[in-house]
């Protein structure tokens, strides 16, 4: 008889008012889903770019089990002794050798006998000339395999063709692949032919009176003049983005996947 486990997936969480929405939500939709594992992208968690220790403990103490990172994971150096000792805390697998931190655990599912394994990975397109994230993968998966069929991917990436490619390279490889980077949620939330869940971008937890997570006046500055401008995170309109997917433990195969925005948007006038 198979048996399902539910994972939630918290979409990049953007500085402080992605915490707050986090602290103030993520209760509910933990009695709403009732997931078995929950998993958190926090590349952007402190200051709106990077992460820290203390932000990480917090989230384990909201009950997340596993948070992922991507090309924003390293820029508060501090945080870089302390990625080498948790292994709840991931990066892209496929930065080079030597490079801090874990790309890719295997974890006990509490309440379960069973496990998930987690895989970060990075896309190379108009991001960092890291290494190949396809062949990596393959590398990867096999690994994990050995020890269970419960796979979850974070792909953090800027290209749309490059998130698409990489779910039909690892559709039968994964149980669940969720795009990240981009902030902005797509509506293709599906099961690929060999049984793998898939979005092409969860979204970002955070303000949405912004652009992607930035203060709307400082990003039309940094288009209109062509120049860097400092970074300041936004607030107001906070909402969490994500997705949830059920999984069969018997097959390793996505059964439902759905995508997640609390609140949702009005789009209505009336």
């Amino acid at each position: 008889m198979s048996q399902l486990i539910t994972v939630l997936f918290i979409a990049d969480v953007v500085g402080t008012p992605g915490i707050q929405i986090l602290d103030t939500l993520l209760p509910a939709l933990k009695t709403k889903y009732k997931p078995n594992f929950i998993i958190a992208n926090g590349e952007n968690s402190h200051e709106g770019m990077g992460i820290n220790e203390e932000i990480a403990k917090h989230f384990y103490s909201l009950g997340i089990h596993v948070i992922t990172g991507g090309n924003h994971s390293f820029d508060k150096w501090k945080i870089l002794p302390y990625m080498k000792t948790d292994k709840n805390l991931l990066r892209p697998l496929n930065y080079p050798k030597g490079t801090s931190g874990y790309g890719y655990g295997v974890y006990d599912i509490p309440g379960t006998d069973k496990k998930i394994g987690v895989l970060n990975m990075q896309g190379r397109t108009f991001l960092p000339a890291i290494d190949d994230p396809f062949r990596t993968a393959e590398w990867a998966l096999e690994k994990i395999t050995e020890e269970t069929n419960l796979i979850f991917v974070d792909f953090h990436a800027e290209a749309t063709a490059e998130k698409v490619a990489f779910g039909w390279h690892i559709d039968g490889k994964a149980s669940v692949m969720v795009g990240t980077h981009t902030h902005i949620p797509t509506n293709d939330a599906k099961i690929l032919p060999r049984g793998m869940g898939y979005i092409t971008d969860a979204g970002m937890t955070g303000s949405f009176n912004s652009v992607i997570g930035m203060d709307k006046d400082t990003a039309l500055r940094r288009f209109m003049l062509a120049t860097p401008q400092k970074y300041q995170s936004a607030n107001g309109d906070n909402r969490i983005c994500g997705i949830t997917a059920k999984i069969d433990t018997i097959s390793g195969k996505c059964v439902h996947i759905e995508s997640i925005i609390y609140p949702s948007f009005n789009n209505s006038t009336l």
